[in-house]
């Protein structure tokens, strides 16, 4: 017979007919324990046992799993002698104890029920022998003769846990071994609600020139269990799977104004379509916690702040009532490279970053935030932090003229007034439809895609600077 991770009985509920007594291994015999946490609410977990095994077949409750477990998924093996120890059957038991499951595992069974009363001014205990006939809204009980319900008492005594109770979430295995007495063996499995993030913490210079970044990674176990001195990786990614049925910004300024944040802690490779980070050290996560783990720290990154204008599509679709402006928002982001030479080139996992700039005092102020998405090294971040208060826009249709049945022409301009003590350079990008040929403009222009113009557009402290086109388009 075939063995190692074989399974060669069916998975079902009842166990093939053990030669030697039932063992139990908890996390007191746990060696090392991995834990790679994915983007999508699931975590791959290896659980690693030395374990004293007998001969023949037998059953083996492997507790101390997460409560999330996917059965489905599950993988138990030997590490040692593989080919000798087979899985014939496995359960996942996640009836676990408490009060109301307790009670009702007890149906036909005795109880002895405990309650209070007062006698010539003491208060006496008595307990009370009773057959539990019923639990369905509430227990039925025999004592002595009669059939009783709605009987008060103050606590319930069990003598012992029934056996289809577990106290924690259990795998239940039916093994046989041919091999050692001695195997270190590995259970794997698939759990869900542990999940990982990242944040990023984007400090401007008063310049607006340069910026540190520092990157966080959140894990969150809402797994139901602990996982202790634990190997943490984290997956980021899309990762395709078959369906189944204030307090951070707070965070956020004090590491801003920290003079030194911690060291970098994990290091990244690629894996598969993917990208994995290991943390160097191991770690606990406790149930219901969220840990946080320095990604990266990157100090004088350049950057680049942008000021810009998207026109809207409908503006050449008809007349829009010319001498009436428009107003657009300006909106302002702040652009970097990821790149090594600035103390950055490491895949950037998808999260939120915050921005932050210092006043004239020296205090940091909460400037806006976006999310990014999964940047590799190399490529550019763009981060919307909001739009601008003193650079103003405004667009004007000047002329509307029909050529012939499917050719018009427009002509448009773009008031732009600065209130600034400084200098600013405006990105105007404006949508085109139709075939267009750009007739002319104050400004050069680029045509940065089929239907869409780039003007840059230079304006001076509290001034005014005014794009003119006009275009020939045909539908």
């Amino acid at each position: 017979m075939a063995r190692g991770n074989k399974v060669y009985a069916s998975q079902e509920k009842e166990a093939a007919r053990p030669t030697a007594a039932d063992q139990t291994t908890s996390l007191n015999d746990q060696t090392d324990l991995n834990v790679t946490v994915y983007n999508s609410n699931i975590a791959l977990i290896r659980d690693v046992r030395n374990l004293a095994l007998p001969s023949g077949t037998f059953r083996l409750k492997f507790m101390d799993i997460a409560a999330t477990v996917n059965p489905a998924t599950v993988h138990f093996r030997s590490l040692n002698e593989p080919d000798k120890l087979g899985v014939i059957e496995q359960n996942y038991e996640y009836d676990l104890l408490e009060p109301a499951k307790l009670l009702h595992k007890y149906v036909g069974k005795e109880v002895t029920l405990v309650r209070s009363y007062q006698e010539n001014g003491t208060t006496k205990r008595e307990e009370i022998k009773a057959t539990l006939l019923s639990d369905n809204n509430g227990p039925v009980w025999k004592i002595g003769n009669d059939i009783v319900t709605g009987m008060y008492a103050e606590s319930y005594r069990f003598p012992e846990v029934p056996a289809n109770l577990y106290e924690r979430p259990t795998l239940l295995m039916s093994l046989e071994n041919s091999g050692a007495r001695k195997q270190q063996v590995e259970a794997s499995y698939l759990a869900n609600n542990l999940s990982w993030n990242a944040d990023y913490v984007l400090t401007v210079a008063r310049d607006d020139k340069n910026a540190d970044l520092d990157g966080w990674v959140t894990v969150v176990n809402n797994s139901g269990t602990a996982f202790h001195n634990a190997r943490l990786q984290l997956v980021a990614g899309e990762l395709n799977r078959v369906p189944s049925e204030s307090r951070i910004r707070a965070m956020d300024e004090a590491r801003a104004l920290s003079a030194k944040a911690a060291a970098p802690q994990f290091q990244q490779e690629a894996f598969s379509e993917y990208h994995l980070y290991s943390l160097g050290r191991k770690t606990s996560v406790e149930d219901k916690e969220n840990k946080q783990i320095s990604l990266l720290q990157g100090s004088g990154v350049p950057v680049e702040k942008i000021f810009m204008v998207n026109g809207q599509s409908y503006y050449y679709r008809n007349q829009q009532n010319p001498g009436a402006p428009l107003k657009d928002p300006v909106m302002v982001y702040y652009k970097f490279k990821n790149e090594e030479k600035a103390g950055l080139g490491i895949p950037l996992p998808a999260g939120n970053v915050r921005v932050y700039q210092k006043d004239s005092k020296g205090g940091i102020l909460f400037a806006g935030e976006d999310r990014i998405d999964h940047t590799p090294k190399d490529e550019n971040v763009n981060i919307h932090i909001g739009n601008a208060f003193d650079v103003v826009a405004e667009h004007k249709q000047t002329d509307y003229k029909r050529i012939d049945t499917h050719t018009w022409e427009m002509e448009f301009e773009v008031t732009l007034r600065n209130h600034k003590d400084a200098p600013v350079t405006v990105q105007v990008n404006e949508p085109i439809g139709g075939d267009w040929d750009m007739l002319y403009s104050s400004y050069k222009y680029t045509k940065t895609a089929a239907f869409a113009a780039q003007f840059i557009v230079p304006v001076a402290k509290d001034g005014t600077s005014v794009l003119k086109y006009r275009i020939r388009a045909k539908w």
